[in-house]
Order: C-alpha cells, then structure tokens, then sequence
C-alpha cells in the first residue's frame, strides 16, 4: 500500500531549515566583513546578498515544480549546451578575459559564468548514463566496468579541460569531484577505483618530478599564477609580502578566534581590511575569528547535517535517476565545502571556490539553490510504502 502525502507534505523541510540557518550565517558574516570596503553603505553587499538569495529561492522552487524524471530526456540537450557555452568563451569574441582568466560570456543582456551551469548539466548527464548502465546493463565483469568507466570519463573529460585551460583550477576540480562521486555510485570494481586512484597519485608525482627536473614542460600544465598559488600555500612564511600573505592573514585571524571568538564586528583581522576578498572566498574567517571555535563548528555541523539528510533522500528515492542525480549534488558541494574551509587554514592550495550558501556572489548562489533544488525535487517526488520494499527504476 502506497502512503500518499500532499506535495507541502512532501517538502523536506528539515532541509530548507538547515538551508535558512546558512542563509543567516551569510548576511551576518557578509555585513561583518564587507563593511571595510563600502564607509558609506555598509550594507551595500548585504543588500545585494538579500536579493540574489531571493532569486534563488525563486530558481529553487521552479526546479521543484517540474518533474526530476523529465529531465532525463533533456540531458544530452544540456549537456551541448554547456559544452557549446565553454567553447563560445574560449574561442568567440563574447569570451571576456579578466584577471588572468577567461570565464565569462557577454551575452548583452548579462556577463554569465558558463562553467557555473556546466556543473548541474554534467550532474543531470552522468545520472542519466548510470541510470541507463543500472537498468539496461547487459554484461557483467571487468569489461563491463570499463565501459562503464569511460563512458563517465568521455562525458566528464570535456568540461573538465575546457574549465582547466581557461584556467579556473577551483572549478575544474569541482567536476572532477562530481565525476568522482559519480564512479563510486556506478557500482564499478575496486580494483578499478583503486587503479585509478593510484593513478591519480602517479600523476601528481610526475607533475612534481617535472617542476623539478623540467620546469618549462611543467609550466604546461600548471599556470604561473596556479604555481604562486601552491607556493604560498607550502611555505607562506618565505611569501609572506606575496602571494603567502592572503593565507597568513587568514590563518592569524582564524587562530585569533580561539574559542568564544572576538565579538560580531569586533574582529581586528576583519575589520582591519588586512584579508582581501574577505566577504568571498575567505568568508569563513570572519566566522572563525568573530564567533570563534564554537561558531566554525556550529557552522560545520549545520554542513554536515545538510549533507546527512541529502544522503537519507538519496537512500530513501525508489527511482535510481533520482538517486544519481542527489549524489551528484552531494559531490558537488561537498568537495566545495571541504577545499574552501581547508584553504582557508592552510590545508590545501588557494582556489577561487566560495564557501556554498555562504560567499556573497550571485553565480555560484544559484547554482547551489538550483542543485538544493533538484535535492527536494526527487524527496517530494519519493513515493514511500507501507509494506513493499520493493524499488521502482523507472
């Protein structure tokens, strides 16, 4: 017997919750720390913040409303459109070149971010070829698995290296991570998984064999301003007037916390204007050192209980599409949750990665919501018994 509940019943509203308690950590800490940059209007990037949340919030509940099923007989078409998108960047007049890096589309009305989009299309394209391999699957074994593997990196590979050469490392590792996520849901081998984790490993070691022995095939791979980066991260005391200087600053104001913090709008890092983009990339510091150990890790469980109830509606669907298309969401804001925190105290070299739902920004906001949006998708859409166990593939 099938329960059946209203579509407000359906809502998970444990996860819009946790999402509004994010919400809130965002205006408070952008208020703190874009103050430094706007005298006059210190609310000017709250303001902004206010407004960008209120369009994804409209994103999020559009995506709600149209059937997640669907979306699968579209995915090709997105998945063109993303790759068309990136090539218009790289190789089309209406690319813009900014700051070392060509990401952006003129599109006349409005500058768009291309590989923002590309992340959910390549989500919405993965768990349609899973969803496929799980309920056509012909074959079994280790051939089987290779099919299966390449097909995952042939649809992957592309986005990720347009991405890389424009260069955006920070994003480029955010499809890896969905690709990633995407090879452990697909139910490969292990000894397939471990062979392409050491394999991985083997390539960044012959990355630092290069550096050290031929540095001008090196520079190929890695970018110059990709390269201080990873310098200022290994040793930020020899660079501390370069490219260190960002991560120290951070580190010092982080550390300066302890474990009441300082005090909202107390903090002398973050009112000091001594940490750059500090309302973006490095908002997790006016978090740590304003509301100290005790805030941070509130902030982290609040992550963690959004991530838990995201696995539960990817555990509890009764439809595999949906349940791929939940743990590429997982895989795409996780990793981007643990390398901004982490960047942020040194454990991993400095991207341009905001911290999800937090960073003022209007791109990567609504590519979040878009993603949270398709999470409530598939749990309003789960279909629960009373008494069979049996799933629906379909």
């Amino acid at each position: 017997m099938e329960e059946r509940k209203t579509s407000l019943q359906q809502i998970d509203y444990t996860l819009l919750f946790l999402l509004f308690i994010l919400m809130c950590f965002s205006l408070l800490a952008i208020y703190s720390g874009s103050g430094q940059y706007f005298s006059d209007d210190p609310t000017y990037f709250v303001k902004r913040q206010v407004i960008w949340f209120i369009i994804g919030f409209v994103v999020m509940v559009s995506m709600m409303i149209l059937d997640y099923d669907l979306m699968k007989n579209f995915s090709t078409v997105f998945y063109a459109i993303g790759i068309t998108l990136l090539l218009l960047v790289k190789f089309s007049p209406l690319g813009i070149f900014n700051n070392g890096s060509q990401r952006w589309l003129d599109i006349g009305v409005a500058v768009i971010q291309p590989s923002e989009f590309m992340k959910i299309f390549l989500i919405i394209a993965l768990a349609h070829l899973l969803f496929k391999v799980t309920t056509q699957r012909r074959g079994t074994g280790i051939k089987a698995d290779i099919i299966v593997v390449a097909k995952i990196f042939a649809i992957g590979l592309p986005p990720f290296i347009l991405i890389l050469d424009q260069p955006d490392l920070g994003t480029a590792l955010v499809i890896a991570s969905i690709m990633a996520t995407m090879l452990l849901m697909s139910g490969v081998a292990w000894r397939i998984l471990l062979f392409l984790g050491l394999s991985c490993l083997l390539g960044l070691s012959m990355l630092v064999w290069l550096h050290n022995h031929y540095f001008e095939i090196f520079s190929i791979f890695i970018k110059g301003h990709q390269l201080e980066r990873i310098y200022g991260w290994l040793s930020p005391e020899e660079h501390s007037a370069g490219f260190g200087y960002q991560l120290l600053q951070a580190m010092k104001g982080i550390g300066s916390g302890q474990l009441y913090g300082s005090g909202y709008l107390k903090g002398v890092q973050t009112q000091s204007d001594q940490i750059p983009e500090i309302h973006t990339d490095f908002i997790f510091t006016v978090i740590a050192e304003e509301f100290g150990f005790i805030g941070a890790t509130v902030l982290i469980v609040t992550y963690f209980l959004l991530f838990y109830r995201m696995i539960i509606i990817a555990l509890t669907c009764n439809n595999y599409y949906g349940t791929y298309l939940v743990s590429g969401v997982i895989g795409l804001l996780v990793f981007q949750v643990f390398q901004n925190i982490a960047m942020t105290i040194g454990l991993m070299p400095i991207t341009g990665l905001a911290l999800p739902f937090i960073s003022y920004g209007g791109s990567a906001l609504l590519t979040n919501m878009l993603a949270v949006g398709i999470v409530l998708n598939v749990s309003m859409r789960t279909r629960h018994y009373m008494f069979e166990t049996e799933e629906a593939v379909s």
